[in-house]
C-alpha cells in the first residue's frame, strides 16, 4: 500500500454534494444506453430468442453496473489533493516540462478498467480556467502513448493560490464518448462530480513541481475519496 493508504486513513470527512435519493444511484448519461439495451431485450423475449435475451439481459444488468454513481465522502484535510478518478496508479513521474501547464510538474496518470466506476471528480478547490477538447486516437489508455495521442479533454484549474493543476480524461481503446460538465469561469470544489467517460480511460492529472505525491505505482484509489497529494 502506498503512502495515501498510510497516512490518511484517520482524516476526517464531509459530504459536498446531496445524497442519492435511490440505493444504487446511476449516472444520468448512462440512462440511454440502458433504456437501449433493456428494449432489446424486451423484443427478443417477446419475439422468443431466449438465449439472446438472456445475453440481453446480462448486457443491460451490467451496463447499470458500469454506470453506477456511488456517493463519496471527501476527505476534509487543507491542501490535500484528491483523485479524480476510480482506479490504478499506473504511472508517478515528474516532468522538466509539463505539456499543459509552465514548467516543471508532477504528473499521476490512473487507469480505469471497464469494471471501475467511471465518473469524474474535481480533485482541488478552484476556478476553471479552460476546458480544452482535443481529437485523437483510441490506443489502449494504460500505453504511455495514449496521454498525447488519444482523444482527449484537458481541464486547466487555478487555485486560489495561483497554483496551476490540469487534469485530462483520456479516451481509451473502447471508450468513444468522454463527457465534461464544467467550462471557463465555473468555480469549483475538490470533490465534485465534473464527468465522466464511457467503457475504460484513464486520467492523467498535472501537479505543480512543489506538490508532494501521496501515492506509488501500483495504488488502487477512488475518485473524490483517496489523497493522491498535497498542495500547500
Amino acid at each position: 500500500m502506498g503512502r495515501q493508504g498510510q497516512g490518511y486513513q484517520m482524516q476526517n470527512y464531509k459530504r459536498i454534494e446531496p445524497a442519492s435519493q435511490t440505493a444504487f444511484p446511476i449516472a444520468r448519461p448512462g440512462v440511454p444506453f440502458i433504456a437501449a439495451a433493456a428494449f432489446a431485450t424486451a423484443v427478443l423475449a417477446l419475439l422468443g430468442i431466449t438465449i439472446l435475451a438472456l445475453l440481453g439481459l446480462l448486457a443491460t444488468l451490467f451496463i447499470c453496473y458500469f454506470f453506477r454513481d456511488p456517493d463519496r465522502m471527501i476527505p476534509d484535510m487543507p491542501g490535500a489533493i484528491v483523485s479524480p478518478a476510480d482506479g490504478k496508479v499506473i504511472r508517478v513521474e515528474q516532468l522538466p516540462q509539463s505539456p499543459y501547464t509552465t514548467g516543471p510538474c508532477r504528473k499521476i496518470s490512473i487507469f480505469m478498467s471497464i469494471f471501475n466506476v467511471h465518473v469524474n471528480r474535481i480533485p482541488f478547490d478552484g476556478r476553471i480556467k479552460q476546458v480544452a477538447y482535443y481529437p485523437g486516437k483510441f490506443f489502449s489508455a494504460n500505453l504511455d502513448k495514449a496521454s498525447q495521442l488519444n482523444e482527449h479533454n484537458a481541464v486547466y484549474l487555478q487555485t486560489d493560490t495561483n497554483k496551476d493543476i490540469c487534469f485530462v480524461q483520456i479516451a481509451g481503446l473502447v471508450a468513444r464518448r468522454i463527457i465534461c460538465n464544467i467550462q471557463a469561469g465555473d468555480i469549483v470544489v475538490r470533490g465534485r462530480r465534473f464527468g465522466l467517460i464511457c467503457f475504460g480511460s484513464r486520467l492523467d492529472v498535472y501537479l505543480p513541481e512543489e506538490a508532494s505525491v501521496e501515492v506509488n505505482t501500483g495504488d488502487i484509489v477512488k475518485a473524490g475519496t483517496s489523497v493522491i497529494g498535497q498542495l500547500a
